[in-house]
């Protein structure tokens, strides 16, 4: 049985995580200690994240919309997920670990111009 870390749940709500083959529907939990995931078809197939150890939480951002899908970095690795509310879970996100460890991601078309801008940068 999985055993939640958190003691208080602040929010919840509904995802997509994007780890090994394929990804998972279930839900994620905010809260006093960590952000979860729980898949809907077994939930012995969890996430539990430790605020404490998250070293970087982003998300695209264009103008004012930011984007569903939101990149977690741990010393573990990286953790790719998705949800319609993204823009909450970092707002909480930034409540637990710090406004510095909270980072706007680079978007497709930022990473190819800056994937052009070394190709033809000259070599030293």
């Amino acid at each position: 049985m999985a055993q939640s870390q958190n003691k208080k749940v602040e929010f919840q709500t509904t995802g997509v995580s994007y780890l090994g083959l394929g990804n998972k529907v279930g839900k994620f939990l905010l809260g006093d200690r960590a952000i979860e995931f729980y898949a809907d078809r077994n939930v012995e197939d969890y996430v539990q994240i430790p605020w404490i150890s998250i070293e970087k939480i982003g998300a695209n951002v264009s103008g004012k919309k930011i984007s569903r899908h939101f990149e977690i970095y741990t010393d573990k690795g990286r953790f790719l997920f998705a949800s319609k509310d993204a823009g909450k879970i970092l707002k909480i996100a930034r409540e637990h670990v710090g406004n510095e460890k909270v980072v706007k991601l680079p978007t497709l078309l930022q990473m190819i111009g800056r994937f052009f801008k070394n190709l033809f940068a000259k070599k030293a």
